[in-house]
């Protein structure tokens, strides 16, 4: 029985998807709940799979194709098998090229693989295509040479060589023997909207940034303290600097709404509620998952959300709810070794709150100079609505809240 695998329902604010990657091609079994295609939003990349066994007869979406929610991506057949290949292979092909001469030679080389190996007198018998059919690349001769595999032709006998250089004299600089080798390629659909949301934000926006600096040692001290216990009474959730930074960041929020509310069109809209959008890095880009009513959330509920989101956004697991919302984010790139940076707004939201490494400095305190483990935060805000003393007052709330923790439990 044949089965019609379709894409997706994307939600009302994902217009379109594109065909990323085919996992399986036509003719090829599949197992039931095996990945067969992904599909990449501007949000989130979707996987596809097998909804029963069978082989996948055809595709109708090739990669880098547009479609809509709930097209026709493919159809299998369920229950049947697949049929042995047909017995082609790559290799003989390449050995016969590389035996017949000079025409066969130029069916398995590409222009610029082809001047290579006439420049460099190269076997290319000795050399392993990687293209289709064992067509040989210029990134193959390339790999081939710098293995060691080959070497420039000899130079010119010393009776035609130019004139001997005068004792004493500096050598000439020598001169790349190789292709310098460029690449391009288009940018993802997750990629380019990220970077299209990233430029507006800068220019539909009056974005400023204002700084305050933070002694961690009491939460350090916390931490250290309590961290075993937490993590035995927890079902092994750590206890992190994150989760604290998320709850001492709703208690500002209530104090400061202006910073919890966004803007549409003429209206200032104040959010009742904290949606906190925590960014994370993954290999496609950056993207924030939201915590839904994260002012309800106990500190390890925090820590064990913001653990499920990472690894889902890791393996390209994220939904399009998980992405959806917000009202305020928190970005740590304090996790690469960033000492200090201006965060972009994530519109509509109005703010974004930056940490980074802790680093111990030496501080002036009651007069002495003592070494402190110091983080500094940045608070991104969006002027049109917030006001300086506003945004200041903030970041200092938070401030205060994160050098005695038990303000955040008794919300002082």
């Amino acid at each position: 029985m044949a089965i019609e695998i379709k894409a997706p329902a994307f939600p009302e604010s994902v217009a379109d998807g594109e065909v990323a990657a085919w996992h399986k091609q036509e003719g090829e079994a599949v197992s039931r709940d095996e990945l067969i295609v992904e599909i990449e939003t501007d949000k989130v990349v979707m996987e596809v799979v097998a909804p029963e066994d069978g082989v996948l007869t055809k595709i109708h979406a090739q990669e880098g194709e547009t479609i809509e929610s709930e097209q026709l991506l493919a159809t299998l057949e369920q229950g049947a098998t697949a049929s042995a290949p047909a017995a082609e292979s790559a290799a003989p092909q390449a050995a016969e090229a590389a035996a017949g001469g000079d025409e066969d030679i130029a069916a398995l080389l590409g222009p610029a693989a082809r001047q290579l190996v006439e420049e460099h007198q190269l076997d290319i018998n000795q050399i392993t295509g990687s293209g289709k059919n064992g067509r040989i690349t210029k990134e193959d001769i390339l790999k081939y040479m710098k293995a060691g595999g080959g070497a420039p032709a000899a130079a010119p006998a010393a009776a035609t060589s130019p004139k001997a250089e005068p004792a004493g004299l500096p050598a000439a600089p020598l001169q790349p023997s190789g292709e310098r080798v460029e690449k391009r390629v288009p940018m993802t659909r997750m990629r380019a909207k990220i970077a299209e949301r990233l430029l507006n934000a800068t220019q539909e926006t009056a974005m400023l940034t204002t700084f305050n600096e933070v002694n961690m040692a009491p939460m350090m001290a916390l931490r250290s303290k309590y961290k075993e216990q937490f993590e035995k009474a927890h079902n092994g959730t750590r206890l992190g600097f994150m989760g604290m930074f998320v709850k001492a960041a709703c208690e500002a929020l209530k104090r400061f709404p202006e910073v919890n509310a966004s803007i549409d069109g003429s209206d200032v809209v104040y959010h009742g509620y904290q949606d906190i959008g925590v960014a994370v890095s993954t290999p496609n880009g950056l993207v924030v998952p939201v915590l839904r009513d994260a002012d309800f959330m106990s500190i390890a509920d925090v820590e064990a959300a913001i653990k499920d989101l990472g690894l889902r956004a890791r393996d390209n697991k994220l939904t399009i709810e998980d992405m959806t919302g917000g009202t305020f984010t928190v970005t740590n790139g304090g996790v690469f070794g960033s000492l200090m940076s201006t965060p972009i707004l994530n519109p509509p939201q109005t703010g974004i709150l930056g940490m980074h490494k802790i680093q111990e400095r030496p501080m002036a305190v009651n007069g002495e100079v003592v070494s402190l483990p110091m983080m500094y935060l940045a608070l991104s805000y969006d002027h049109r609505l917030i006001d300086g003393k506003t945004a200041v007052q903030f970041l200092v709330a938070i401030k205060d809240l994160i050098e005695d923790p038990a303000r955040i439990l008794l919300q002082l």
